[in-house]
């Protein structure tokens, strides 16, 4: 009887507050506004009205300073991609090709994939607008047919193709090929159609419009080439470039592509990128309202066991879990850092410590 009491007392409250909810929410709001109206559309259609609200001038005017928070020492290249968004947006391009079509080179950890998903997130929002495809996926003959889905008669019709269904639902996006000199030659075949018209035909017969997507190749083919002329401060000839490309891609479909060389990181961009990295694990402890800071000799220490000219900030990654992210984690198991500590990061002799401030 008494637990049927406190039901009945709890199903009160939660009327009370409903009740109080439809006031306030009366009270408040009783018409809808412009940006409610873009914040629905731009739920149901994946189309980023929202960005239409904001004032989109200036933004495009400064795209280079807010790619360049999280891309290091790739000025050229961010250069070149801001260029061609703002030709689109202008409305001086060609309607019936992608907004931009563009091959990455250069070695790994240079921050090819990085300016991918900073774009996908300025242009359309959220990084998770970026379609990726890893074409060491796609090697065999029958790659195609995973990308655009299968002709009728054949198993898998119904499901349609990985690429042609993800961009039918998010018509926004940048689509990420990643490492394409690994994929079969047949599949280049899809990729001209897409640069030409910018659309593909599906295995069903539908037509995907790819107009309003950002287009982007990684590749780290010539990635030796490109190292060799920067050791030697050669610039990276194209003319050197083509012929070694032409090894792997077809001349018609490179001289379909925007090229767009990575160089080697530097020593004093592997420290803004520690900056940047720690900036996200920051982020990571904010729910369990922690904070990390790390001395400048603790900081110029994981720049210098992160940096490596071929390899580019990859080793940095492996440096920061190993002298930061594993001590802490034991720290936070074991208690010494509870729910609300200021850490620090310090570093003596050749070890790093991690001491609650």
């Amino acid at each position: 009887m008494s637990t049927e009491k406190s039901q009945i007392a709890q199903f009160r409250q939660n009327l009370e507050k409903i009740d109080k909810l439809e006031k306030f929410v009366t009270a408040e709001k009783q018409t809808l506004g412009v940006e409610d109206v873009a914040f629905v559309i731009s739920r149901w259609t994946k189309i980023p009205v929202n960005r239409m609200m904001e004032d989109e001038k200036a933004k495009l005017l400064n795209l280079e300073a807010h790619l360049g928070e999280r891309v290091v020492d790739q000025e050229d290249a961010i250069k070149t991609i801001c260029e061609a968004v703002r030709r689109s947006r202008s409305g001086i391009k060609r309607h019936n090709r992608p907004i931009g079509s563009f091959l990455f080179l250069g070695s790994t950890g240079t921050g090819k994939t990085e300016l991918a998903k900073t774009l996908a997130e300025f242009l359309f929002n959220d990084e998770k607008n970026m379609i990726r495809f890893d074409m060491s996926e796609f090697m065999e003959k029958h790659s195609v047919a995973k990308l655009i889905g299968a002709p009728p008669g054949y198993v898998g019709y119904e499901a349609g193709g990985m690429l042609t269904e993800k961009v039918k639902r998010n018509p926004y996006s940048v689509v990420l090929f990643d490492e394409v000199e690994k994929a079969d030659p047949d599949v280049f075949n899809i990729m001209l159609q897409l640069l030409d018209d910018g659309r593909l035909t599906d295995g069903q017969g539908n037509t995907i419009d790819f107009t309003n997507t950002i287009v982007i190749l990684t590749s780290n083919f010539g990635s030796h080439h490109i190292l060799d002329c920067y050791r030697e401060k050669k610039p990276v000839e194209r003319d050197d470039m083509m012929n070694i490309l032409k090894a792997k891609f077809r001349p018609e479909f490179l001289n379909r592509l925007e090229w767009i060389i990575f160089r080697p990181l530097t020593e004093k961009g592997i420290g803004v990128i520690v900056d940047i990295q720690l900036k996200v694990i920051n982020k990571i402890l904010k729910d369990q309202k922690m904070t990390i800071a790390v001395t400048p000799e603790a900081k110029k220490a994981l720049a210098d066991r992160g940096y490596n000219f071929e390899m580019g900030a990859r080793p940095l990654q492996r440096v920061l879990e190993k002298e930061v992210l594993n001590p802490l984690s034991i720290g936070i198991i074991d208690g010494r850092f509870p729910e609300g500590s200021k850490v620090e990061v310090r570093y003596s002799g050749e070890n790093f410590e991690i001491a609650k401030v």
